[in-house]
């Protein structure tokens, strides 16, 4: 509770002209009517609502509501199926195949989680993979369900080329991210989540609506130029084709840039390859001519196939205690474990709200003009 209560009070003050705080009951409520508003199953866009609103809360705003707009036009452009009918299509044991029917992501790959759970009940672990599916948002949010459960819970998935192999300098791979979420005897759970890319193309989006710019190392032109600065024009230049982010590790092999291109090739390979989704260049965006085929990997593992649970909760937080008592940088604040951050900022934005940068504020309120549906975001004018 004391660190919660210092993260509390020592999160960033926030300037009154550029961001408002919002409360996330109304801002998620507001989310779910839009996609109502839209044709989309009412249980769909619930969890659309959630997943958008749950990035927002952990402080992930790349994957937040500023994403609303992207399914929104997808929704328009026809390749969205507005009331798929999900489900199983092979079915061998532990592991299971899941047809998403071209619908929204998040719904589909919510349906993964509960068969996934199902199975590692029964048999210890539960293995699903995806296809015909579309961007389902941050990663962390599906594992993070699976630990609800006492599983522990692992995501991946592939995307829409945007990433340069090492050694080449125009997009093939995805953002491709993994996500794992592992229970714990108390909250928060350990959570890791990330793209195999430096960022994710969000990033970038969040501030070119932002008017920021770029640190050198995100991203790379077609003629292997490394690209720094205004992250509107780079963003342009990304989706243009004539530029592409790096993978994780950076340009090369020095830094370990190999590596990330590698663990995305193999989330693309299960995700894709294995479960008859599209991979590579062959995954199409949101918005685009023809449905995205994005392939997801869901699985579940049951504890107690392997280790009582008391006694890997014990062993897990001696582990954790191991590492916070680890001597500490001279410039460090803090020993993070992965999840905590995120676990406080939501703790902290349940109670003060979400900062909502205005540029996107004022998009939001575009989509309500243009879906017609009315905007009731409330606006925290004082924050306590």
């Amino acid at each position: 509770m004391c660190l919660f209560l210092e993260f509390y009070e020592r999160e960033k003050p926030i300037p009154p002209e550029e961001y408002v705080r919002v409360d996330h009951q109304s801002l998620k409520e507001w989310v779910r009517n839009v996609y109502v508003g839209l044709g989309v199953l009412e249980e769909h866009a619930e969890v659309v609502a959630d997943v958008l609103v749950t990035a927002d809360l952990m402080g992930i705003s790349s994957h937040g509501v500023q994403r609303v707009g992207r399914y929104v036009g997808g929704i328009k452009k026809g390749t969205i199926n507005l009331r798929p009918k999900i489900r199983v299509i092979r079915d061998y044991g532990a592991t299971a195949l899941v047809d998403g029917d071209n619908g929204l992501g998040h719904p589909v790959a919510f349906y993964a989680v509960r068969v996934a759970v199902e199975k590692a009940e029964k048999y210890g672990i539960g293995f699903v993979l995806v296809r015909n599916s579309h961007h389902f948002g941050v990663a962390g949010y599906y594992p993070l369900k699976v630990a609800e459960q006492g599983f522990i819970g692992v995501t991946a998935s592939n995307s829409v080329p945007l990433v340069a192999y090492t050694n080449t300098v125009v997009r093939y791979l995805g953002t491709n991210p993994i996500a794992v979420a592992i229970p714990r005897k108390n909250s928060p759970p350990i959570l890791f989540g990330g793209a195999t890319s430096v960022v994710p193309v969000g990033k970038i989006e969040v501030y070119s609506k932002m008017g920021k710019k770029i640190p050198p190392g995100w991203a790379i032109d077609n003629k292997g130029r490394i690209l720094a600065g205004d992250a509107k024009e780079v963003l342009k230049a990304i989706r243009e084709r004539r530029a592409a982010l790096l993978p994780l590790g950076g340009l090369g092999e020095e830094h370990g840039g190999h590596k990330g291109s590698g663990i995305a090739l193999l989330v693309d390979i299960f995700s894709g390859v294995l479960s008859g989704a599209a991979w590579g260049w062959h995954v199409r965006h949101t918005i685009s001519d023809r449905p995205a085929n994005v392939g997801h990997t869901i699985a579940a593992i049951n504890i107690e196939a392997f280790i009582e649970p008391n006694e890997f909760f014990e062993r897990l937080e001696k582990m954790v205690n191991e590492i916070k008592s680890l001597k500490k940088h001279s410039e460090a604040e803090h020993i993070w474990i992965p999840g905590e951050k995120a676990w406080l900022t939501m703790q902290t934005r349940l109670k003060i709200g979400i900062p909502i940068h205005r540029n996107v504020l004022n998009e939001l309120e575009r989509i309500s003009r243009e879906v017609g549906v009315p905007f009731t975001v409330k606006i925290i004018k004082e924050i306590a």
